[in-house]
């Protein structure tokens, strides 16, 4: 007996258009055939393969549900597809395209003035100029507004002084998107900064010894005395909703991305169990395995079906951040659960590295963290239902 494939059997991809099928097609060949072999080595020596980012740039991943400049102009739903697909090999190469497009390359798209981007997208766009996203400091987390980093005015511009830190694509970054409270006569605000790799008092220390998401460059943002010339400061945002709009674009992408992880923990779990033989049977023919395959498939089906809602509603223009809290939480909660169900399926042989499972599932207890905690989330999704806030 052939069994059907999980997404066929419940007609998921049926629901794709023929131009997001091509997406999601190209996408996987190129994720698989230049990305897969070497995953597994560059995750243990921790490494990110540079030189295959003008590959991403040619497929047109980078930037991709942004028009102009360069940019695909994709919709949701394949957009979506892209980051399954790309996190279906790994988190690592998956948080590579999500930082350069959604937070590093958004923020200039939408807030930036026409020099910004004429400067800056084209290049980000074919993967000529790499981009990272300072937002997150040693001491503030979850609670940005307690951010340290300072922007004081002089002529001619602006001087930041602070650290960021847990900032994926820093070691590499041509530029960075800064933010930095400012004085603005009585008030303080918040404001974005585009830091370029040669301005003198900017530094981007790597961060070693990592235990997850080892495939993926992480480095520190240090600002000391560095001067930032008027003309490189985001105009058209001030306040939290600049970060925090671009945190809601990476994270719709992030409760597609988590699929991709969940998927390939329970193909690959599947196949395992399909040919390992214990007392004269395959695993899979008892009880038990069958119905941890039955929650796992669920919640994969459950998973695709909310992403693809939230497609929808961002095409039409109607997606709220705590529709998207509400995604990336479930999304990434149930891949979690998959990669550690999976992981027993294969018993000894699924802490391996041949095997994919393991790297999934400590990559994956990054992306339950980051981009909003599950528990910051879950307060979010609470203050929303009750009308009560939990944080304070």
């Amino acid at each position: 007996m052939n069994p059907t494939p999980l997404l066929d059997l419940f007609a998921i991809e049926e629901q794709w258009t023929e131009e997001q099928r091509m997406v999601r097609d190209a996408v996987r060949s190129f994720s698989r055939t230049e990305f897969g072999p070497g995953m597994h080595r560059w995750y243990l020596d921790e490494v990110f393969p540079d030189e295959l980012i003008p590959g991403l740039g040619s497929l047109g991943v980078l930037g991709a549900n942004l028009t102009g400049y360069g940019c695909a102009g994709m919709d949701s739903t394949a957009y979506g597809l892209i980051m399954r697909e790309l996190e279906y090999v790994d988190s690592g190469l998956r948080s590579f395209v999500s930082v350069q497009g959604a937070l590093c390359m958004y923020p200039i798209w939408a807030f930036g003035s026409e020099a910004q981007k004429q400067k800056f997208l084209p290049g980000m766009a074919a993967g000529e100029i790499i981009g990272c996203f300072g937002l997150t400091e040693p001491d503030s987390g979850s609670d940005p507004s307690s951010m340290r980093t300072r922007a004081d005015r002089v002529d001619g511009g602006w001087v930041l002084n602070g650290a960021k830190m847990w900032i994926t694509n820093a070691p590499i970054a041509n530029v960075a998107i800064v933010w930095a409270k400012v004085d603005d006569g009585n008030a303080k605000s918040i404001r974005g900064f585009l830091v370029e790799r040669d301005f003198d008092g900017f530094t981007t220390p790597k961060m070693k010894d990592k235990m997850s998401l080892r495939a993926s460059w992480t480095g520190e943002i240090v600002l000391e005395n560095c001067f930032v010339p008027e003309e490189n400061m985001l105009p058209e945002v001030q306040g939290l909703k600049g970060p925090l709009s671009c945190l809601t674009q990476a994270r719709y992408g992030i409760s597609w991305g988590a699929l991709g992880a969940a998927l390939c923990c329970f193909e690959t779990a599947l196949d395992y169990a399909n040919e390992r033989i214990q007392f004269d049977r395959p695993i899979s023919s008892f009880q038990l395995t069958q119905q941890k395959f039955v929650d796992m498939g669920s919640r994969i089906v459950g998973g695709h079906l909310l992403s693809h809602h939230l497609a929808k509603l961002k095409d039409g223009g109607r997606l709220t951040p705590i529709q998207v809290s509400l995604a990336k939480r479930e999304n990434v909660g149930l891949a979690l659960d998959i990669a550690r169900l999976s992981r027993g399926i294969l018993g000894g042989n699924g802490i391996m590295a041949e095997y994919p499972i393991m790297r999934h599932a400590a990559n994956l207890e990054s992306v339950y963290t980051y981009e909003g905690t599950h528990e910051v989330h879950t307060l979010a999704i609470g203050r929303a239902l009750t009308g009560f806030s939990a944080f304070s």
